[in-house]
This record gives structure tokens, sequence and C-alpha cells, in this order.
């Protein structure tokens, strides 16, 4: 039987008497998509934070409570499971359709990035993540064992000079208040002006992001590449021992790491605000091969039960993605519903899980009437010129 490909790739080639033909995936494994559903979902629960405006260490009472639940079962961690994701589904859309198709993708998803940055949200990951699919070219011929080993060295690099910055900062005392990250709005700001100011950050925030997560999106990407190598998100009844391994080690070290991230999020001084990054991210890897391991322990156990509703959201991962940038911009931009600033961490995270649940229902519908997301549709038909 052929092997699924996830939802963000080609469908496989198909072997049939009057040769090979392409078609549509016939069987899935479940596992990716739960993951992918899951993860879109967490990272719609952390977004919430630059969608609403709210500063993580201002934050008290109930508010509070709600930032930590975040930081620590959340924040870096779902982003992690996602790009590792589209590495698995990147790397396994090259080896299987080859060179053009690969770049067609991602030229296409380029362009889909770049609208959804200038004309919804300045925070969008598909441009970026497109640029730097490029980089896994120089990948194709790796094993596993390479993969893991070019994963590693770029992931140590990275976090060690992200820490080696902020113990430097540490140690400065320099006094200098947390920067945000937030984007610049103001009161009665029209459509318009915030389109021309995204439209003029475009590319300096592609390039300037490329270079400075460059390092580490590759790393995850090499260990989605690897995933896919091994067949561990196909045949996870294959690797029960390593999906243990990684619910174990990856549970005990990064939950720790996020009650760090939790702290560091309460104080508002500039080292604090370094130290965060590699924290979140580190401890953010960890959690995320942890909740790997376990939902695929619980696959091969076959015990997902509920959250085989994820399912339907994995698989229009795209569509439930943009249409959530447009919702929670509508919600609080100014030249919409104008609460940008005006509510805290419990508000905007429960409008944020609200919204991310009511879509698993649609998404289950939609796939029932129409068998694949409408952005989704709309890619691959551009991809395999068949517009």
């Amino acid at each position: 039987m052929t092997a699924p490909l996830p939802p963000d790739a080609a469908p496989p080639a198909r072997i049939e008497s009057v040769g090979i033909q392409r078609g549509p995936v016939k069987t899935r494994a479940p596992l990716p998509d739960v993951l992918r559903g899951l993860a879109l979902l967490g990272i719609l629960l952390v977004n919430a934070q630059d969608f609403a405006g709210f500063r993580e260490w201002t934050q008290t009472g109930l508010d509070r409570a709600v930032q930590v639940l975040t930081d620590v079962f959340a924040n870096g961690r779902f982003i992690s499971i996602f790009a590792m994701l589209f590495g698995w589904g990147a790397a396994g859309l090259l080896q299987k359709q080859g060179l053009g198709v690969f770049l067609r993708r991602h030229l296409v998803l380029l362009a889909v990035g770049s609208l959804h940055f200038v004309l919804v949200w300045h925070g969008d990951i598909i441009s970026l993540y497109a640029v730097l699919a490029f980089a896994l070219l120089a990948t194709a011929r790796l094993t596993v064992h390479g993969l893991l080993t070019l994963a590693a060295v770029l992931g140590v690099w990275w976090l060690g000079l992200g820490l080696l910055e902020g113990f430097a900062a540490l140690a400065q005392n320099l006094g200098a208040g947390r920067f945000t990250g937030l984007p610049a709005l103001f009161a009665g700001q029209s459509y318009p002006e915030v389109v021309s100011g995204r439209a003029a950050e475009f590319l300096g925030d592609l390039i300037g992001g490329s270079l400075y997560n460059g390092a580490w999106l590759l790393a995850l990407f090499c260990l989605g590449a690897a995933a896919g190598r091994a067949g561990v998100l196909l045949r996870p009844h294959e690797h029960p021992r390593l999906l243990r391994g990684l619910a174990f080690w990856g549970l005990l070290i990064g939950l720790p790491l996020g009650a760090l991230l939790a702290w560091l999020n309460t104080r508002g001084d500039y080292a604090s605000g370094l130290l965060a990054i590699p924290v979140r991210m580190g401890g953010g890897l960890a959690s995320a091969l942890g909740y790997v391991g376990l939902i695929g322990l619980l696959t091969v156990h076959d015990r997902l039960g509920p959250l085989r509703v994820f399912v339907a959201g994995g698989r229009v991962a795209m569509s439930n993605y943009i249409s959530q940038s447009l919702i929670m911009t509508a919600m609080f931009y100014p030249y919409a519903g104008a609460q940008f600033g005006r509510w805290g961490a419990a508000a905007a995270v429960g409008l944020a899980l609200v919204l991310g649940l009511i879509q698993l229902p649609i998404s289950a519908w939609w796939l029932r009437r129409f068998g694949t997301g409408p952005l989704e549709w709309l890619v691959r038909r551009v991809v395999y010129w068949r517009v």
C-alpha cells in the first residue's frame, strides 16, 4: 500500500497497469493530521497575545494565570510541531514528486504568505517557511543520522547564541525595558494605512527573519525530514520505544523550561526578554517532541479518542490558519473591531480557544462536502498547472 502523504504535499503517484498516474490519497495515517490540527489550535492560543496587543509581563490575576498556562503548555511547543511537520512534508514532496513540483509549490506558498503578511497580518509564517524550505535541497541526500546531526549542530548553535546574548545583557544590567514585537497600531488607523505599513516592512522582515531564525527553523525542518525518512509518523507502530523516549524525556525537560519561560514572562526587563527566546524555543522543542511521542503512543494503541476531531482541522490547516488571521484582526485591529490593547490574556486566549474549536466541526463538514480546503485546492491547482 502506498504510504499517504501529508495534506500539504502533492498527491502520491499511483502505479497502474497503464503506467504511473497522479491520484488522490486513498488512505491517510491519522497521526500527522492530528498533530497538525492540534498544533494549529495551540499556535492560535499563543498568537492571541499578538492579535490582542497585550504585554505578557503586565498581566495580573486571572490574566496572569492564563498566561502562565499558555507559556508552560503551548508557547513554543506547537509552532515547533508545525515546523517539523512542514519539513516532513517538504522533504517527502521532494523525494516523491521531484524538484520541479517542489520549486513550484514553495514559490506558490511564498506568494500566499506574502499576501497574507501584507493584506492580513504581520505574523505570517508561510512566506518564511517557503523561503527556508529551499535550504532543504542541500539535505536531500542525507541519511536519518545525517539529518539529526545537522539539526543538532544548527539547534545548539542557535540556542547557544541566544543564551550568550541574554546572559551578556543580564551581566551588563542595561536597565532597558522589554521589547514587545507588537505591531505599531493606533486608534482610527485605516485599512489602507495598515496595509501600506506592512508592505513597506515585508521584505525587510522576511530577510531579517530568514537570517535570524533560519538556523533554528532549518534544524526543525531536518528533524521532520528525519522522521519522514524513518517512517515515524506514518508507521508509528514500528517505533514504540522511540515514542516512549520522546514522551518521557521531552516532557521531563520541556515542562520545567516552560515554567522558567512563564517566570521570565513576568519580568519587564530587556535581558529577560532576550533569555525568553532560547528558553521558549528550546523548551518548546522538548515539549513538542514529548507531545509527538505521547500522541504517537496513543495512535499505536488505537486510543486517540477525542483527539481524532483534530484530523479535519489538520487537513485544511492553511485555510484555517488564514481564516484565523482574518477573524482575529477583524476583532482587534483599528479599522474594524478596534479592540487592540484593550483585552487581557484570559479574554484573548479564551476567544482564540473558542474560534479554534469551532473550526473543527466546520472543517469536518467542509471536507465531507468538498474533499479539501479552499486554499489547499487552489494551491494544488496552481502547482500542478490545472487552473
